[in-house]
């Protein structure tokens, strides 16, 4: 059976730490279902949100292993009932002048925003869980998605709690 976690992961902002965190999964046989990296209110830091996916091997290991790395400063893993999650996603969708105005609908059913328009197409901006994004996709799929870019998940904890860069 396998699990989907979701870790917070401050880091020093220097060449290689991706690269190194990444392999650590790698070799770890963990697939990342989602990776997404910025910087963050400290200057020099950079926080990694990474879902992972793991069966029947516990997540404990990968994580003490990741607070080995030199480059890392702390790791959280949030826990979804006390954390908030977004991914944003950009979609093409052709619209000709005959369903454009079906295709709008759609996009502020779900609260997104129609971001550029040419004669044959759309392009949309949504953000919001992954669920909410599939669920948009399955709505615009009769109309012809033509090109799909989706960020991976950025997540904080709620509430007044945050991250501190302290060990």
């Amino acid at each position: 059976m396998s699990t989907t976690h979701t870790l917070s992961v401050l880091v020093e902002d220097t060449p290689g730490v991706l690269a190194r965190v990444s392999a650590l999964f790698s070799r770890r046989g963990f697939n990342i279902e989602s990776l997404a990296v910025g910087p963050t209110e400290l200057k020099g830091i950079s926080r990694m949100t990474i879902m992972v996916s793991v069966e029947d091997f516990p997540l404990e290991q990968v994580t003490k292993q990741l607070n080995k790395l030199i480059n890392v400063i702390k790791i959280v893993e949030q826990d979804p009932a006390n954390s908030v999650s977004r991914e944003l996603m950009m979609v093409k969708v052709r619209s000709d002048a005959t369903v454009r105005t079906e295709v709008i609908e759609v996009v502020n059913l779900f609260r997104a925003k129609v971001i550029d328009v040419s004669p044959e197409s759309l392009t949309i901006e949504a953000t919001g869980t992954s669920e909410k994004l599939e669920a948009l996709l399955r709505m615009l799929d009769p109309y012809g998605i033509r090109e799909i870019a989706q960020s991976g998940a950025v997540t904080l904890g709620r509430g007044p709690k945050s991250m501190s860069a302290n060990r």
